[in-house]
Order: C-alpha cells, then sequence, then structure tokens
C-alpha cells in the first residue's frame, strides 16, 4: 500500500510528528484492503476543507476531516483540517497526536465502506476504530467524548 501525504497548512509540522511515517503508519494500520492501493492524504487548513465541505457535503463549515472514495488501484482521500482538529484534541483532553490519528483511521475506514449513518453502523465502526487506535497504542477515541 501506498500513502502519498500532501501537507497545505505549515501548522502540522509545529507538532514535530514525522508526518509521513506517521500517516503511513495509522493509514495501514487501519487498510484492509488491496495491497496495491493508494491512499492521499492532504494535511490542511480550516478554510481548504471548509470550501470542500460546502462543495461536497453543502455544510458551509469546516469539519475535522473528509473521505472521498476513488476507484483502484486510487483507493481515496482524506483531508484534515489543523484547526479543527487541534481545538477537537484541547477540548477533549486528547494529544493532538492521538487525534490525528483517530480522524485518519476514521477517514480510512470510510474509504472501505464504512459509514455512520445509523446506530448500527455507528457502533460497528466505533468499535472498529478504538481497537485499530489501541493496536498503535493509543485509548479508546470515544472514552469521555
Amino acid at each position: 500500500m501506498q500513502v502519498d501525504v500532501q501537507v497545505l497548512d505549515k501548522h502540522f509540522y509545529l507538532k514535530r510528528l514525522f508526518l509521513k511515517r506517521f500517516c503511513l503508519c495509522v493509514v495501514q494500520n487501519a487498510w484492509a484492503g488491496s495491497d496495491d492501493a493508494i491512499v492521499s492524504v492532504v494535511l490542511a487548513d480550516n478554510d481548504f476543507v471548509h470550501a470542500l465541505n460546502k462543495q461536497y457535503r453543502k455544510k458551509d463549515k469546516p469539519t475535522n476531516v473528509l473521505s472521498f472514495e476513488n476507484e483502484p488501484p486510487l483507493a481515496g482521500d482524506i483531508v484534515v483540517a489543523y484547526g479543527v482538529t487541534r481545538d477537537e484534541a484541547k477540548a477533549q483532553g486528547k494529544s493532538f497526536a492521538a487525534h490525528l490519528a483517530h480522524l485518519l483511521t476514521h477517514g480510512t475506514l470510510h474509504l472501505q465502506g464504512y459509514d455512520h449513518l445509523t446506530d448500527k453502523q455507528a457502533q460497528k465502526m466505533e468499535k472498529l476504530e478504538t481497537k485499530l487506535m489501541q493496536k498503535l497504542g493509543y485509548a479508546d477515541p470515544y472514552k469521555g467524548v
């Protein structure tokens, strides 16, 4: 599996993560599809994500993560907003890295067809996210939220 990372918001670098290696590790951990798949990760600012959210989801605000499925071998794109991610991590008492890992995991599962439109779907997806996060050494991302 290949993970291409584009950093459009330099603030991601301030978190002192090895961004490309971090994203590769998290996405590979959550990926259960084809070994020749390509996932694009875009680490952007709130304005970039706001524009995408408005265009594709008709929601006039930034969000934490968006996923766009594509045809193989390009599995899709995961776009993360720095400001929303930072603010949510702080509000939830989590490290930035833990929250970013959760959002990348969440986005990767969306690329594989998981969703959370119904309670049953949400429970299944959240259970898998928790398992995958624990495999990376992070706590249950839904505990205390």
